[in-house]
Protein backbone atom coordinates (compact mmCIF):
# COMPACT_ATOMS: atom_id res chain seq x y z
CA UNK A 1 0.00 0.00 0.00
CA UNK A 2 0.98 3.60 -0.95
CA UNK A 3 2.10 5.43 2.49
CA UNK A 4 -0.22 7.98 1.78
CA UNK A 5 -2.70 5.91 1.74
CA UNK A 6 -2.09 3.74 4.33
CA UNK A 7 -1.76 7.38 6.56
CA UNK A 8 -5.35 8.40 5.37
CA UNK A 9 -6.26 4.82 5.89
CA UNK A 10 -4.99 5.00 9.55
CA UNK A 11 -7.23 8.35 10.18
CA UNK A 12 -4.01 10.46 10.46
CA UNK A 13 -5.93 12.64 7.32
CA UNK A 14 -6.96 12.90 3.93
CA UNK A 15 -5.05 11.53 1.12
CA UNK A 16 -4.12 14.79 -0.46
CA UNK A 17 -3.32 16.32 3.79
CA UNK A 18 -1.57 13.06 3.91
CA UNK A 19 0.37 14.03 0.74
CA UNK A 20 1.32 17.47 2.29
CA UNK A 21 2.68 16.16 5.42
CA UNK A 22 4.68 13.14 3.69
CA UNK A 23 6.34 15.70 1.44
CA UNK A 24 6.92 18.17 4.83
CA UNK A 25 9.24 15.65 5.89
CA UNK A 26 7.14 14.58 9.22
CA UNK A 27 6.90 10.60 8.21
CA UNK A 28 9.43 8.26 9.08
CA UNK A 29 9.32 4.27 8.29
CA UNK A 30 11.07 2.12 10.06
CA UNK A 31 13.32 5.19 11.42
CA UNK A 32 14.37 6.77 7.73
CA UNK A 33 12.65 9.57 6.61
CA UNK A 34 10.20 9.52 3.87
CA UNK A 35 9.17 11.74 1.14
CA UNK A 36 7.44 10.26 -1.14
CA UNK A 37 4.34 9.74 -0.99
CA UNK A 38 3.92 6.71 -2.94
CA UNK A 39 6.34 4.81 -1.37
CA UNK A 40 5.11 0.96 -0.45
CA UNK A 41 4.37 0.31 3.09
CA UNK A 42 3.02 -2.72 4.63
CA UNK A 43 1.26 -3.30 8.06
CA UNK A 44 3.32 -3.68 10.56
CA UNK A 45 6.17 -1.75 9.62
CA UNK A 46 7.24 1.21 12.11
CA UNK A 47 5.51 4.25 10.75
CA UNK A 48 5.91 7.57 12.66
CA UNK A 49 4.22 11.03 11.92
CA UNK A 50 5.90 13.72 14.24
CA UNK A 51 7.39 10.93 16.68
CA UNK A 52 4.13 9.48 16.96
CA UNK A 53 3.20 5.96 15.68
CA UNK A 54 0.41 5.26 13.71
CA UNK A 55 -1.65 2.28 14.22
CA UNK A 56 -4.73 1.84 12.21
CA UNK A 57 -7.73 2.27 13.64
CA UNK A 58 -12.05 1.44 12.75
CA UNK A 59 -13.14 3.58 10.31
CA UNK A 60 -16.04 5.78 11.74
CA UNK A 61 -18.06 8.22 10.11
CA UNK A 62 -20.56 10.22 11.87
CA UNK A 63 -23.63 13.00 10.99
CA UNK A 64 -23.54 16.14 12.81
CA UNK A 65 -26.44 18.34 12.88
CA UNK A 66 -23.96 21.28 13.27
CA UNK A 67 -25.12 24.54 14.74
CA UNK A 68 -24.82 28.09 13.61
CA UNK A 69 -21.23 29.62 15.38
CA UNK A 70 -19.60 25.69 15.54
CA UNK A 71 -16.17 25.49 13.12
CA UNK A 72 -15.86 22.96 10.68
CA UNK A 73 -12.33 22.18 11.72
CA UNK A 74 -10.91 19.43 13.96
CA UNK A 75 -9.24 21.78 16.01
CA UNK A 76 -11.11 25.29 16.76
CA UNK A 77 -7.66 27.53 18.48
CA UNK A 78 -10.28 30.38 19.56
CA UNK A 79 -12.98 30.75 21.76
CA UNK A 80 -15.63 29.09 19.52
CA UNK A 81 -16.33 25.27 19.27
CA UNK A 82 -15.11 22.58 16.59
CA UNK A 83 -17.26 20.16 15.40
CA UNK A 84 -15.69 17.55 16.15
CA UNK A 85 -16.44 18.88 19.80
CA UNK A 86 -19.94 17.52 18.88
CA UNK A 87 -18.75 13.56 18.98
CA UNK A 88 -18.40 11.17 21.29
CA UNK A 89 -15.71 9.49 19.97
CA UNK A 90 -12.03 8.00 20.98
CA UNK A 91 -11.16 8.03 17.06
CA UNK A 92 -9.56 10.90 15.09
CA UNK A 93 -12.04 12.25 13.69
CA UNK A 94 -11.98 14.99 10.52
CA UNK A 95 -14.41 16.86 8.91
CA UNK A 96 -15.43 15.54 5.26
CA UNK A 97 -15.49 19.23 3.78
CA UNK A 98 -16.77 22.36 5.25
CA UNK A 99 -19.55 24.22 6.58
CA UNK A 100 -19.21 27.89 7.11
CA UNK A 101 -19.35 29.38 10.78
CA UNK A 102 -22.97 30.84 10.09
CA UNK A 103 -24.34 27.79 8.07
CA UNK A 104 -26.11 24.98 10.14
CA UNK A 105 -27.28 21.49 9.21
CA UNK A 106 -25.79 18.20 8.10
CA UNK A 107 -21.91 17.54 8.13
CA UNK A 108 -19.77 14.32 7.91
CA UNK A 109 -17.12 13.57 10.52
CA UNK A 110 -14.76 10.72 9.72
CA UNK A 111 -11.32 9.00 10.00
CA UNK A 112 -11.78 7.34 6.81
CA UNK A 113 -9.71 9.44 4.20
CA UNK A 114 -10.88 7.79 1.25
CA UNK A 115 -14.45 8.18 1.78
CA UNK A 116 -13.88 12.00 2.54
CA UNK A 117 -11.77 12.09 -0.86
CA UNK A 118 -15.13 10.95 -2.98
CA UNK A 119 -17.20 12.78 -0.93
CA UNK A 120 -15.77 16.13 -1.18
CA UNK A 121 -13.43 15.78 -4.57
CA UNK A 122 -15.31 18.22 -7.74
CA UNK A 123 -14.80 15.05 -10.14
CA UNK A 124 -17.39 12.76 -7.94
CA UNK A 125 -19.87 15.62 -7.68
CA UNK A 126 -21.79 14.12 -4.87
CA UNK A 127 -24.97 16.26 -4.74
CA UNK A 128 -25.45 18.09 -1.48
CA UNK A 129 -29.09 20.23 -0.93
CA UNK A 130 -29.41 23.40 1.25
CA UNK A 131 -32.24 25.58 2.53
CA UNK A 132 -32.31 28.73 1.43
CA UNK A 133 -33.68 31.90 3.54
CA UNK A 134 -32.90 34.89 1.53
CA UNK A 135 -33.74 39.19 3.08
CA UNK A 136 -35.96 39.74 0.11
CA UNK A 137 -38.96 37.96 -1.71
CA UNK A 138 -38.04 35.96 -4.71
CA UNK A 139 -39.15 35.85 -7.91
CA UNK A 140 -40.15 32.63 -10.31
CA UNK A 141 -37.64 33.76 -12.70
CA UNK A 142 -34.59 34.97 -10.42
CA UNK A 143 -34.77 30.86 -8.72
CA UNK A 144 -35.07 29.96 -12.86
CA UNK A 145 -31.93 32.23 -13.02
CA UNK A 146 -30.03 29.79 -9.97
CA UNK A 147 -31.45 26.65 -11.59
CA UNK A 148 -29.95 26.99 -15.24
CA UNK A 149 -26.61 28.73 -13.64
CA UNK A 150 -25.64 32.31 -12.71
CA UNK A 151 -22.35 33.98 -13.35
CA UNK A 152 -19.80 34.24 -9.69
CA UNK A 153 -16.37 35.69 -10.55
CA UNK A 154 -14.97 32.19 -10.35
CA UNK A 155 -17.05 31.18 -13.53
CA UNK A 156 -20.85 30.33 -14.17
CA UNK A 157 -22.75 27.59 -11.93
CA UNK A 158 -23.84 24.29 -12.99
CA UNK A 159 -27.16 23.61 -13.30
CA UNK A 160 -28.89 22.70 -9.89
CA UNK A 161 -32.04 21.70 -8.72
CA UNK A 162 -34.40 24.78 -7.04
CA UNK A 163 -37.85 23.99 -5.46
CA UNK A 164 -39.65 27.18 -4.09
CA UNK A 165 -41.05 26.62 -0.61
CA UNK A 166 -42.04 30.61 0.70
CA UNK A 167 -41.93 33.60 -0.45
CA UNK A 168 -38.56 34.18 0.45
CA UNK A 169 -37.31 30.54 0.92
CA UNK A 170 -36.20 27.59 -1.05
CA UNK A 171 -34.38 24.32 -1.77
CA UNK A 172 -31.21 23.85 -3.72
CA UNK A 173 -29.25 21.17 -4.60
CA UNK A 174 -25.88 21.66 -6.21
CA UNK A 175 -23.15 18.77 -7.17
CA UNK A 176 -20.22 21.51 -7.01
CA UNK A 177 -18.30 22.78 -3.49
CA UNK A 178 -17.00 26.39 -3.90
CA UNK A 179 -16.78 28.80 -1.68
CA UNK A 180 -19.39 30.15 -0.03
CA UNK A 181 -21.38 29.13 -3.07
CA UNK A 182 -24.99 29.39 -2.37
CA UNK A 183 -24.38 32.95 -0.19
CA UNK A 184 -22.51 34.14 -3.61
CA UNK A 185 -25.36 33.15 -5.95
CA UNK A 186 -27.90 34.69 -3.63
CA UNK A 187 -25.41 38.00 -4.11
CA UNK A 188 -25.74 37.15 -8.30
CA UNK A 189 -29.68 37.82 -8.22
CA UNK A 190 -29.72 40.91 -6.45
CA UNK A 191 -30.88 39.09 -2.63
CA UNK A 192 -29.02 38.34 0.60
CA UNK A 193 -28.77 34.79 1.88
CA UNK A 194 -29.71 35.38 5.57
CA UNK A 195 -30.21 31.36 6.86
CA UNK A 196 -28.61 28.41 5.21
CA UNK A 197 -29.07 25.12 6.28
CA UNK A 198 -28.05 22.09 4.66
CA UNK A 199 -29.93 19.37 4.59
CA UNK A 200 -28.56 16.26 2.60
CA UNK A 201 -25.83 14.86 1.27
CA UNK A 202 -26.25 12.25 -0.66
CA UNK A 203 -28.52 10.39 0.13
CA UNK A 204 -28.38 10.89 3.68
CA UNK A 205 -30.58 13.47 5.08
CA UNK A 206 -30.70 15.71 8.34
CA UNK A 207 -34.29 13.83 9.07
CA UNK A 208 -34.79 14.56 13.02
CA UNK A 209 -31.43 15.10 14.28
CA UNK A 210 -31.11 17.68 16.95
CA UNK A 211 -28.99 20.33 16.74
CA UNK A 212 -25.83 19.87 17.64
CA UNK A 213 -27.00 16.49 18.39
CA UNK A 214 -24.80 13.30 16.33
CA UNK A 215 -24.89 9.76 15.64
CA UNK A 216 -22.74 6.88 14.33
CA UNK A 217 -24.01 5.93 10.61
CA UNK A 218 -24.29 1.92 10.08
CA UNK A 219 -22.68 -0.32 7.46
CA UNK A 220 -25.14 -0.01 5.25
CA UNK A 221 -25.67 4.31 5.24
CA UNK A 222 -21.31 3.91 4.80
CA UNK A 223 -22.11 1.78 1.70
CA UNK A 224 -24.70 4.16 0.07
CA UNK A 225 -22.10 6.96 0.77
CA UNK A 226 -19.88 5.46 -1.47
CA UNK A 227 -22.54 4.73 -4.43
CA UNK A 228 -23.61 8.38 -3.99
CA UNK A 229 -20.13 9.17 -5.20
CA UNK A 230 -21.11 6.54 -8.51
CA UNK A 231 -24.06 9.22 -9.19
CA UNK A 232 -26.61 6.16 -8.51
Amino acid sequence: MRLAKYLAHSGVASRRKAEVIIGAGRVRVDGHLVTDPATGVEVGQDIRVDGHMVVPEGHEVWVVNKPIDVISTADEPGKRMAVVDLVDSAARLYPVGRLDADSSGIILLSNDGELANVLTHPRYGVKKTYRVGLRHNVSDAELNSLAKGVRLDDGMTAPADVQRNGERTFDITIREGRNRQIRRMGEAIGNEVMELQRISIGHLRLGRLGVGKSRLLDEQEVARLWKDAEHE
